[in-house]
């Protein structure tokens, strides 16, 4: 599924072709039955009508979950901008002689949080991107460790300061796995299998007419792709035409720490 959101002009060019083609199997083998038999109609509508409605079905969940999921991964942006926000402003806790050291590497982490997720095409590259955030996390750890527990420190600085850096590392890990979480494979196999063979069927139906309907044909295959595109899009925010990141920029900046 990652290829299909890697490459989105070849999966709409993709989606196009294997609909217009299979409707075009279709109206050929209705063709070859009508030649055949000599009737004026074929089909099964009963059957047809079972094939199209759990296709209906199936697009109509798949999209809902979708679209709930990339909702979902919008509110994680805003959670983790809070906490990056609230523990940015806690560094004040910390000595004076420390805090320009640990703000440093506040804005370096907010600025890898940033890159791990803007203009990521492959899960590798993501990988790596968000290995290098977690070194610079890891460093922003130390120094608030370090700051607490220097002689002028406050008490309140390992109190107030250091939860606020957990809730912060946690949300990483929420959302580095939100963008792992999709229906399984088989779903959209079965999707998508249904779809080819619902253009089959329609083609088929078509077949009574002796000239090729070319409206209602490049309707149903354009429709039916764009639907099919946008579930995948849905579920690759970051790989796709829709896309979060200036909804994560914008966040990010309101966090005032950059």
């Amino acid at each position: 599924m990652i290829f299909l959101a890697e490459h989105p002009y070849a999966v709409l060019v993709g989606l196009l072709s294997a609909l217009l083609i299979c409707l075009e199997i279709g109206r050929t083998l209705g063709r070859r039955q009508l030649a055949a038999v000599g009737e004026t109609h074929v089909g099964n509508s009963a059957v047809d009508g079972v094939i199209f409605a759990l296709l209906g079905l199936l697009l109509a969940f798949t999209f809902t979950g979708a679209a709930a999921r990339f909702d979902t991964r919008r509110d994680l942006i805003v959670t983790e901008a809070n906490a990056i926000g609230t523990a940015y402003l806690r560094v004040d806790l910390a000595p004076a002689a420390a805090q320009p050291a640990l703000r440093a590497a506040f804005k370096r982490y907010i600025s890898s949080r940033v890159e791990v997720y803007q203009g990521v095409r492959s899960f590798d590259e993501f990988t790596v991107k968000l290995a290098k955030s977690n070194a610079i996390q890891k460093e922003v750890w130390r120094l608030a460790v370090e700051a607490g527990r220097r002689p002028d420190a406050l008490p309140a600085t390992n109190m107030l300061l250091l939860p606020a850096l957990n809730d912060m590392i946690d949300i990483t890990t929420t959302r580095a796995m939100a963008i792992q979480m999709h229906p399984p494979l088989v779903v959209y196999l079965l999707l998508f299998g249904l779809a080819l063979c619902s253009a089959v069927l329609a083609g088929y139906g078509m077949a009574g007419s002796t000239r090729r309907d070319w409206v209602h044909a490049i309707s149903f295959v354009v429709i039916l792709s764009l639907a099919l595109y946008l579930i995948v899009d849905f579920e690759f925010p970051r790989l796709g035409f829709i896309t979060v990141n200036e909804f994560e920029s914008m966040v990010i900046k309101l966090t005032g720490a950059q």
